[in-house]
């Protein structure tokens, strides 16, 4: 059979796959698909959500190009991400004492223990993994514990994931971090949710002094070049050296398949027509 995301009127990916398992969660329908070239990939509501061969790359840039730049990430947050990908990469730094997973759908972890394990692989059974089943919003709003770096893995400014995109939330995020604290989330296609992507930039800048953005080429992310936007209170990118990010990332002995301190820098090189989007 073939899956086809439909996300928009005009476009759509479609993937020979056989439907591998479904459920109707409380909150949204779960499907696994198994494609002979990107192996099982996770579907939420008809949306693609990640797939085995190439996640990497997205939990990679979405990961490490947050926790290198910070001096020694303590404690992170991850909001979503309950399939286990950007907890993984985390994980992978040593610095890390704690990480606190806020997922609102229990299912996803629990079944991308048993379908996904190539993804997650035993993040959820680290000492050092904070699991929370909850709202993330909700618990942005209430935490009283800082944190010194937050990725925000959710879906696209859609239904409940709007509210993630606000400037209220960004307000609340902000006074969660720790002075140096740092920001990232993914913020969509640069060609097929530009707007998206520019009031996200703009709403982002009310909030934190420096705001950039990297780029990816993710196969099964329709669209070209996917956005990770990084906002931070006291990091700026232009203060970023390239031979001491070389020097941490070869001195921490993290093993990655896609980002390195030369792609680091080198995915905040922005198209014109990118640094028209935003500004």
């Amino acid at each position: 059979m073939w899956y086809f995301e439909s996300l928009y009127p005009d476009i759509k990916l479609g993937l020979k796959a056989k439907l591998f398992y479904r459920k109707k969660t409380l909150y949204q329908d779960l499907r696994i698909y198994r494609n002979p070239r990107f192996g099982r990939a996770l579907v939420l509501d008809g949306a693609l959500q990640t797939t085995e061969r190439d996640e990497f790359i997205y939990h990679e840039m979405l990961v490490h190009a947050a926790l290198f730049i910070h001096p020694a990430p303590r404690k992170v947050l991850i909001i979503g991400g309950g399939d286990g990908g950007a907890l993984r990469e985390v994980l992978k730094h040593k610095t890390v004492v704690k990480v606190t997973l806020v997922e609102i759908d229990k299912d996803v972890i629990e079944i991308s223990q048993k379908f996904l394990k190539s993804i997650c692989k035993n993040s959820f059974q680290d000492k050092r993994t904070n699991l929370v089943i909850g709202d993330g919003a909700k618990f942005v709003r209430a935490s009283k514990e800082k944190f010194d770096v937050v990725i925000i893995d959710s879906p696209d400014p859609l239904g409940p994931a709007r509210v993630l995109f606000t400037e209220k939330f960004y307000k609340n995020v902000f006074c969660l971090l720790n002075k140096e604290g740092v920001l990232i989330r993914q913020t969509g296609s640069t060609i097929l949710q530009a707007a998206e992507l520019r009031q996200n930039y703009k709403t982002l800048n009310k909030v934190f002094p420096f705001v950039w953005l990297h780029l990816a080429a993710i196969p099964t992310y329709i669209g070209g070049f996917f956005s990770f936007s990084v906002a931070s209170k006291r990091i700026s990118l232009k203060k970023i050296n390239h031979q001491k990010l070389s020097k941490k990332v070869r001195s921490l002995g993290i093993k990655t398949k896609y980002y390195s301190a030369s792609l680091h820098l080198a995915s905040a090189t922005l198209p014109e027509y990118v640094r028209k989007i935003v500004g």
